[in-house]
């Protein structure tokens, strides 16, 4: 089960496997050179993405990586992409990543539902124990994201991370574990509720 196609489904969003024909639809979406300050790789043009999404079906097709698009339903658009990485349904572990949006999203209920669905899925259908998020030290705004969340800061592997222009990227830890997604899908479908309550 851990490494079939599964498309979610929320109020906002939809969730669904990466295609081949998401390239131009994604490269709209991430057009912003902010999107890709501490990402890995720096997206500039249509032939980035191609290379991207070719990566990330191919990582598919060994098994290691599962990549999705992100629709947004009000605005009709893809407007993002996550993974599921570092994949071991031995181990029953796997990690959230490369996860992007346009900031046409920011500061909105999308990144939320999105992880609420990711999260659900892994602990309520592939009964996973741990789930992994990791992000870039010096994206303050992505660490807040997973402390609101309610992921459990473990620490930071020192320069493990070669970036496009050179930097050697420190790369901060979290995790949510099995015994504590109750209260974080609590704490996720009340931020989701609070968000509907002020539009």
């Amino acid at each position: 089960m851990w490494g079939q196609p599964v498309t979610l489904e929320g109020e906002r969003v939809t969730i669904r496997p990466m295609e081949a024909e998401d390239v131009k639809d994604l490269y709209e979406a991430g057009r912003d050179p902010q999107i890709w300050t501490y990402m890995p790789r720096n997206i500039q043009s249509l032939k980035d993405m191609e290379m991207l999404v070719d990566e990330a079906l191919k990582r598919k097709a060994q098994g290691s990586e599962f990549p999705f698009v992100i629709y947004d339903h009000k605005q009709e658009m893809l407007v993002g992409s996550t993974r599921f990485l570092d994949i071991s349904e031995k181990d029953r572990h796997l990690e959230i990543g490369w996860t992007w949006l346009s900031p046409s999203v920011w500061r909105t209920s999308v990144n939320t539902q999105c992880k609420y669905l990711l999260m659900k899925h892994c602990f309520e259908n592939l009964a996973a124990v741990r789930v992994q998020l990791k992000t870039d030290a010096r994206n303050i705004r992505s660490q807040n994201a997973i402390d609101r969340i309610g992921g459990i800061r473990e620490g930071v592997l020192r320069k493990v991370v070669m970036m496009p222009d050179g930097h050697m990227r420190d790369t901060v830890y979290y995790s949510i574990l099995e015994e504590e997604w109750p209260k974080v899908k609590e704490k996720l479908e009340r931020t989701m509720l609070d968000y509907r309550m002020s539009l």
